[in-house]
């Protein structure tokens, strides 16, 4: 069973990914795979630096993702740009892994998408598994763990599709607004449920 685990910014769902390593499942991460693809030498940080100027890269020629975040954040058009660079080469990686663990005998592949539904990929896998909490407890987590004022966090929560339009398309919601007891609780379930554990 290939099973999608996504959710929205600060939801939780890097917390959900590390509890379901403990079942020895093979992950395959789309952050780690967009990391992975525009270190220097990928055809995509090529890209990247034809599409956006030297001045995105640090000084040992790798990318600066800060200064690139800033330019696309409150720019839906650089955005665009980049994510038509960026996204072809993720999903191209992301299938290669994925098919790789499949050929070497894996019966479950989780694959952590963050803009699962954004990126409409939901054809990549069977199951769709949802990290989702109440707006204002994103906001406060966000604002806190990255060290944001509201309004900068209200524009990162705004650039994903809404948590509520994301579980309405899930198999399974986990509700990540408490204690890490009870968000591991639902994950047994709806692991038992589907009958993987």
């Amino acid at each position: 069973m290939i099973i999608g685990l996504t959710g929205s910014i600060a939801s939780g769902k890097s917390t959900v990914a590390k509890m379901l390593e403990k079942y020895r499942f093979p992950i395959v991460d789309a952050d780690q795979v967009a990391r992975l693809v525009v270190e220097p030498g990928e055809p995509a940080l090529t890209e990247i630096v034809a599409a956006f100027g030297e001045e995105i890269l640090l000084e040992d020629g790798s990318l600066n993702r800060k200064k690139l975040g800033n330019l696309i954040f409150h720019d839906p058009s650089k955005r665009a740009i980049l994510n038509g660079i960026i996204h072809p080469a993720i999903r191209k990686e992301m299938l290669r892994q994925r098919d790789e663990w499949l050929n070497n005998g894996a019966e479950v592949v989780i694959m952590d998408i963050p803009l699962l539904f954004e990126s409409k990929l939901q054809h990549f896998v069977e199951k769709i598994l949802v990290v989702s909490l109440s707006e204002e407890k994103q906001l406060e987590r966000l604002m806190e763990r990255n060290q944001l004022s509201e309004e900068e966090a209200r524009a990162r929560i705004s650039s994903q599709l809404p948590l509520s339009v994301k579980e309405e398309g899930a198999d399974a919601v986990i509700y990540n607004e408490s204690t890490l007891e009870k968000t591991e609780q639902q994950l047994n379930y709806i692991l038992k449920e589907w009958g993987l554990v």
